[in-house]
């Protein structure tokens, strides 16, 4: 699932190509991921795009008219990648219109940049999650009003008052995007291996000292995958993401840090990774949904 460092690279990535461009299409391949009908897609064609951001993990691109006729100020364009979406940029687009309903991975193709320019946004898999809103104003997508703040905008004492108002798993809380919006579980994984957390635990008796390893582990481990993934092409993306990891989807691998096993602890449709000796004082987490500390 691309999270706040890759959300935000792709960002980049679309706004130094479009920004300042018209949108001169946009084909739609699942009406399914169209979670608005008003203002309709077809309304974003001959708009401007006058940037390109995010808002926790969802994309957002803005857009102001291409025309005086054009009776809207602000449409934006938001997508939210799921699970097993993407972003596919290309240079060379095809004019020609993805079939409606059509077995392959393309939701919806948006023809912008310079001519010929233009990406898809491709979903692989068979649960399809991925979701489109066209919206006059962000606020208007009732998951994004229901975000918590964003991880890199908080301070240590936000952090902790959101903590402290929290009951729970501390890995849960950081994928919790009503608390905390941005991470997901692979960088929780970094984040609580790089501050020597364990994924279980409470969210509410932090120490003062483990506190403070957490928030620096937060912004370092996120700041450290921004600065890597700046730059890079769209396609690139997801392996420089994997080279930066630790010890996620590293299992049965050795800890870079101390050279323990790499574990992990499976779920129905998702797992995490930790290493027993960096993050719970050598112990092995039950591999089930109500997993407790062996004995």
């Amino acid at each position: 699932m691309p999270e706040l460092p890759e959300v935000a690279a792709i960002a980049d990535f679309v706004d130094g190509r479009a920004a300042g461009f018209p949108i001169r299409r946009v084909d739609i391949a699942s009406l399914s991921v169209l979670k608005t009908a008003d203002p309709p897609y077809t309304a974003l064609t001959g708009r401007i795009v006058e940037s390109v951001g995010r808002i926790g993990k969802y994309l957002v691109i803005h857009t102001i008219p291409g025309a005086e006729s054009d009776p809207e100020p602000s449409i934006n364009l938001v997508i939210h990648l799921s699970r097993a979406g993407w972003l596919r940029w290309s240079d060379q687009l095809s004019q020609t219109p993805p079939r409606p309903g059509g077995k392959g991975p393309i939701a919806i193709r948006v023809h912008c940049g310079m001519p010929g320019e233009g990406f898809d946004v491709t979903e692989a898999g068979t649960q399809k999650r991925l979701a489109v809103w066209i919206v006059r104003e962000v606020g208007a997508v009732d998951k994004i009003a229901s975000l918590g703040p964003d991880a890199l905008a908080l301070s240590r004492a936000d952090l902790a008052e959101i903590l402290s108002a929290t009951t729970g798993r501390i890995k849960n809380v950081l994928t919790d995007q009503r608390v905390l919006a941005g991470v997901g579980n692979a960088y929780s994984d970094e984040i609580l291996h790089t501050a020597k957390l364990s994924p279980f635990a409470s969210s509410k008796t932090l120490t003062a000292e483990q506190l403070d390893a957490l928030y620096d582990a937060m912004h370092s481990v996120l700041y450290d995958a921004i600065g890597r993934l700046d730059g890079q092409e769209v396609a690139k993306l997801k392996s420089e993401k994997r080279t930066g990891l630790r010890v996620h989807a590293r299992t049965g691998m050795p800890c870079p840090v101390c050279g323990d096993t790499v574990r992990e602890v499976s779920f129905t449709d998702r797992s995490f990774q930790y290493c027993p000796t960096c993050q719970t004082g050598g112990k092995v987490l039950a591999d089930r949904r109500m997993s407790r500390l062996l004995k």
